[in-house]
């Protein structure tokens, strides 16, 4: 009896724990891309477009999700199941890519300042961001016809399952993250090497310069891109490692690492929200003025409903009215 009494404390408090992470990163999530669309401005569509990839699992995926820890299990129908599978594949590989294209544009102002404009015009811009989106579809629409879409009981998700093919498996892992991640260290070295050698520079000269706006925002997304990278790089490596030799290394996995792993990957839009916090000055200034409208909006609420309520308790009952003219007239 003691350790079945354990056992059922230990999956409530797993249960728990993963219903609390879902919506903390939930509300993250709406906060700070919410932040990103309010911020919005030509120069920073790659960060927007960002932002959509976050949100697009907050709106449909982890509502899902939350609703099948509630119930202990996926009631929704194997439809849903499809689509709660497809769009959260959309929103991880839409944000690689995207953070992908976010690298690039930077290399491309801080390294290469002269052709910048040319490269990244507005109309250039808005191309790069389609050709993201277009990438991202065709990277997850094989997913459909190999029939990965699986739930998953240990994580309460409809997701790729890297066990239905190897092959495929281990090209997901490559081409959705290691490729990806592979291109945005190549650019962020370059930057780096090129503000040491600012940094070491005594004497003006006619080579690039990094103002230090510049410098604030480029720090702010490449530690954005290093907590991407360490979220998910377990899960991305257990499913390589699944691949190479499914008997072997599937059944040494312990459950406890393969759920931690899923949600350290799942908490990684919880802490953007918390570096563009720390980090950049005007998701500060939009996180107070977010914040105060909702207080304010609250507090207008709460005068509202008092204001009708003390009305109420001025108004004379309608039968104390219709008695006083009962008086009246019979005078």
């Amino acid at each position: 009896p003691g350790i079945s009494q354990v056992g059922h404390w230990y999956e409530r408090s797993l249960s728990y724990g993963e219903e609390n992470s879902r919506l903390l990163s939930v509300s993250a999530g709406w906060m700070t891309n919410s932040c990103f669309l309010f911020c919005f401005s030509t120069g920073n569509i790659f960060v927007v477009s960002l932002a959509i990839a976050d949100l697009v699992v907050a709106i449909y995926p982890y509502p899902l999700v939350l609703t099948s820890i509630f119930h202990k299990g996926w009631n929704l129908g194997y439809l849903h199941c499809q689509i709660s599978g497809f769009l959260m594949g959309v929103s991880v590989i839409g944000s690689i890519f995207n953070i992908a294209g976010v690298a690039i544009n930077r290399y491309c102002y801080i390294c290469h300042s002269l052709k910048y404009d040319k490269l990244y015009s507005d109309k250039n811009s808005l191309f790069y961001v389609i050709l993201i989106w277009v990438l991202t579809f065709i990277a997850i629409l094989p997913n459909l016809f190999v029939g990965s879409l699986q739930y998953d009981a240990r994580i309460y998700s409809c997701t790729f399952s890297q066990s239905v093919s190897s092959a495929y498996t281990i090209a997901v892992v490559f081409f959705h993250f290691i490729l990806p991640i592979t291109i945005v260290t190549f650019c962020y070295l370059r930057i780096w090497i090129l503000v040491i050698q600012v940094r070491r520079r005594v004497k003006p000269d006619n080579k690039p310069k990094l103002k230090p706006h510049d410098f604030r925002n480029f720090v702010t997304m490449f530690v954005v891109f290093v907590l991407f990278a360490v979220c998910w790089a377990p899960l991305n490596f257990i499913g390589l490692a699944v691949a190479v030799n499914p008997d072997t290394i599937l059944p040494r996995i312990p459950e406890w690492l393969f759920v931690g792993s899923y949600y350290m990957a799942y908490f990684n839009s919880c802490l953007n929200a918390i570096i563009y916090g720390l980090l950049n000055q005007n998701f500060r200034r939009e996180y107070k003025r977010i914040i105060i409208s909702l207080c304010t909006a609250k507090l207008f609420f709460q005068e509202s409903s008092n204001d009708g309520a003390d009305k109420n308790r001025s108004k004379p009952s309608p039968m104390l009215t219709n008695n006083n003219q009962v008086k009246v007239d019979s005078v």
